[in-house]
């Protein structure tokens, strides 16, 4: 089950090739610094000799960076590492591998960090925590392969000693062209983006709307479909849905707007948002397509309006359409009706 990241969970340590001891933008604080061997060069925070760290309060963090190498570390040179008092984790170089080391040490496949081959892509890491000693790292924030297999890095975390946050390293020239860190949970790329509007639109709308879906009670919602048949519609094209068996429901965030800016200077904003349903069934007959997909629908529906959108100055649910599609076609043999839901949020815009 997903934690997607609240309103009031975000990235309150934002860098971008700055520096990380005084760093630019509201709710951004900075870290400690040990060592000079460092400095800004064409908006890269260039490392040769330096690290930087925060105490968290909390128990559970995430850590997420995107880098390259302009020459590699020495082998164990530690880039990141996570430390919540009882448990610690750290990500350690080893030539174009990185290496997860907790209570056991896992190795990743050649990473290309020095971006030296071919159409190179550019690498991020994001180290993960968790209060009971959880520790994921996910490359390139993917999180499942073509056939829904988990790609990213596990181990739990050896014993710790106190709180602490740090990356850097003291060997080798890194480019650090970010460095993002929350104390306020450990998220997947699933449930905190890099990106906050990333955040506040695909997880916060799309993916939280496909969890609520998955959790009903309700009798056709948990009865009639699994997890895997209600996701997000990334892919709607007929070739997918032609390997799909109904009934089967997509979420789509169609998109989003800004009718009104709530503050002057643009702090915090009213977004807009358009969430469809699809819902697809297949029946003995189209009569019983259309009635099965119909309950669907107003599951979803009633699921949504009664546990999404109550908070009126906030979060509010204020517009639905619903079509329903009759049949036309002698060769239609599937039923999808389409239910759209306009929500409006006020956004905290202060948080990038």
């Amino acid at each position: 089950m997903m934690a997607i990241a609240t309103t009031n969970q975000f990235w309150n340590h934002r860098l971008n090739g700055d520096d990380p001891t005084c760093p630019t933008g509201d709710n951004n604080n900075a870290w400690t610094a040990t060592g000079s061997g460092a400095s800004e060069v064409d908006k890269w925070w260039v490392v040769t000799d330096a690290r930087y760290n925060v105490t968290p309060t909390s128990t559970a963090y995430t850590l997420y960076t995107m880098l390259q190498y302009t020459s590699t570390p020495d082998n164990d040179e530690v880039l990141l590492a996570l430390d919540n008092g009882t448990y610690k984790v750290e990500v350690k170089a080893f030539g174009e591998k990185v290496k997860l080391v907790g209570a056991t040490t896992v190795t990743s496949d050649d990473l290309d960090i020095s971006m030296a081959e071919d159409n190179p892509v550019p690498l991020s890491l994001r180290l993960t925590l968790d209060a009971s000693g959880n520790a994921n790292l996910y490359l390139r924030e993917m999180v499942e392969d073509d056939d829904a297999q988990t790609i990213y890095l596990s181990v739990a975390g050896a014993a710790g000693s106190s709180k602490d946050i740090q990356w850097g390293n003291n060997s080798g020239n890194v480019k650090w062209a970010s460095v993002y860190m929350t104390d306020a949970g450990a998220f997947s790329p699933l449930e905190l983006a890099p990106s906050d509007l990333a955040t506040d639109t695909l997880l916060r709308m799309g993916l939280s709307v496909v969890e609520t879906l998955r959790n009903s009670r309700r009798a056709h919602l948990k009865t009639h479909l699994d997890a895997g048949s209600i996701r997000y519609g990334y892919d709607l094209s007929q070739e997918m849905l032609s390997r799909s068996i109904p009934p089967f429901i997509h979420v789509v965030l169609r998109g989003l707007g800004s009718p009104t800016f709530a503050a002057l200077g643009g702090g915090r904003i009213d977004q807009e948002y358009d969430v469809i349903i699809y819902v697809t069934t297949r029946g003995t007959t189209y009569e019983d397509a259309y009635r099965m997909g119909l309950n669907i629908v107003g599951e979803c529906f009633d699921e949504l309006y009664t546990t999404t959108g109550l908070n009126g100055t906030t979060d509010s649910l204020y517009e639905y359409n619903l079509e329903l599609q009759s049949r036309l076609d002698d060769d239609v043999t599937v039923c999808t009706h389409m239910l759209t839901l306009t929500y409006m949020r006020r956004i905290n815009m202060r948080h990038r």
